[in-house]
Order: structure tokens, then C-alpha cells, then sequence
């Protein structure tokens, strides 16, 4: 049996429900919110690649080196994003967090918070992870201030790390979180959803 399951996770604000075609239109129209893909500095499948990417990642899946989540907004029940857990070594039970997206009306909300809950609880707490990883383009600044404000910790930089899709060269930035770091983070992020919120 794989160390890695394929899982359904549940808060009172959102589900992450294993990846399959049947989220396609929801996340389509989700990723034209913003219209993320434009974005040279991520990788977020534009509309007319969201199927193919939809097969990549669950290919991924069976080959036992991720397990892909589409993100549902409970108030909806409507698919908003995608996450996924990626470089999956059992072995030294480490897995990261990553190729992560939201519809723009989603970012900044608790949503986030609450996804990054359930995949840390899950990560820390049944699979027993020794560390949790989290990477993001260097210049990729809204993301890393929003696993920054996870907890997680920067491990270093991997410059010249890949190519990007417009020919350029991505430097790396790769954070964690440890498991005896685990306790502090959850209690932060469990007190972030409970305290006021204030619009920014």
C-alpha cells in the first residue's frame, strides 16, 4: 500500500476533494478570476490547458509522486483552486505543499488558511512527515509572504533553479515547517481564523 492515500479533507470552510475532470468547468472559470495564468512568474493552467493539466497531475498521482486536491468553497460547493501534495519521498516521510492556486475573489480570504490547516494536519498528524515543504519563484512575492506567514521557515534559495516558461530562469526559494515546529504553527493558524478580521 502507498504510503500516500488519496484522502478527502473537510473544514467548516472547505473541502479538498481528490482531483478529477468533473472540477474542469468549475476550474476554468475560476482561473479567469484574475486571470492568474498570465502571470509569468507562476504556473497556473490557462483555460484551454486546464484538462490536459487536470490528466498531468493525476498522472502524477498514479505514478505515486503527488496526490492533487481541487479546492472546494464549502458556501458553494464550487471548485476555486487546485493544491497538491508533490515530491513525495516516503522514505524519509517529507512531502511539499505546492503548485497552488485560487481564484483572485478567493485570495486573502480564510480559505487559504483553513486548506493549509487540513494539508499540515494531515501532513504532520496521519503521515507522520518529518518536514513539510513549501517553493515559490523568487519574485514570486505574494506567495512567499503568504507562506511566510504560515510559519514556515526559508531553508534557502536555488538559483538557475529551472527554466520558466518564458525562457527565463527561476531562482527557487524553498521554506519548511518541522515537526516539532508543527504544534506552534497550528495553534497560530488555528488563532488567525478565530480573531477579528479586518479589511485591509
Amino acid at each position: 500500500m502507498s504510503w500516500l492515500q488519496s484522502v478527502t479533507l473537510r473544514s467548516s470552510r472547505v473541502t479538498l476533494a481528490p482531483l478529477d475532470q468533473r472540477h474542469r468547468e468549475a476550474l476554468i472559470e475560476a482561473v479567469k478570476d484574475g486571470e492568474l495564468f498570465k502571470l509569468w512568474y507562476t504556473s497556473v493552467p490557462a483555460p484551454e490547458t486546464m484538462e490536459p493539466e487536470i490528466d498531468r497531475r493525476l498522472g502524477l498521482q498514479a505514478a505515486g509522486l503527488a496526490l492533487p486536491f481541487a479546492i472546494i468553497d464549502n458556501a458553494t460547493g464550487r471548485a476555486v483552486g487546485m493544491t497538491n501534495y508533490l515530491n513525495v519521498d516516503a522514505v524519509n516521510r517529507r512531502v511539499e505543499i505546492g503548485a497552488t492556486w485560487y481564484r483572485k475573489s478567493m485570495q486573502r480570504t480564510d480559505l487559504n488558511t483553513h486548506a493549509k490547516l487540513l494539508l499540515l494536519g494531515h501532513a504532520f498528524e496521519t503521515l507522520d512527515c518529518i518536514a513539510v515543504e513549501f517553493r515559490t519563484h523568487f519574485f514570486n512575492h505574494q506567495s512567499r509572504r503568504a507562506i511566510e506567514r504560515l510559519g514556515a521557515k526559508l531553508d534557502g534559495i536555488l538559483r538557475s533553479h529551472q527554466l520558466a516558461a518564458n525562457g527565463t530562469l527561476r531562482d527557487t526559494c524553498v521554506y519548511s515547517i518541522i515537526a516539532s515546529e508543527w504544534p506552534a504553527v497550528k495553534a497560530h493558524l488555528t488563532w488567525q481564523l478565530t480573531r477579528p478580521r479586518h479589511a485591509s
